[in-house]
């Protein structure tokens, strides 16, 4: 019995620490939200570009050294 009303009393105290961290959460707006995608996007479309010229000089590199 001291145990159920141990696990229940935890299971509350934890619900309510956790809807107390969530209250302290600030949320971007929009504008913030947009403009953090679009450099994400940006960036991502940057790297793949340098990664894919990156793979075709050690793919020529490779192909000259075999033949």
């Amino acid at each position: 019995m001291a145990q159920e009303k141990k696990n229940k009393s935890g299971i509350k105290n934890w619900w309510t620490n956790l809807k107390a961290e969530y209250k302290k959460i600030i949320w971007p707006d929009k504008t913030t939200v947009a403009k953090e995608t679009t450099a994400v996007v940006i960036v991502s479309i940057i790297l793949g570009i340098i990664i894919k010229l990156v793979d075709m000089l050690v793919q020529l590199g490779v192909d000259k050294l075999l033949s």
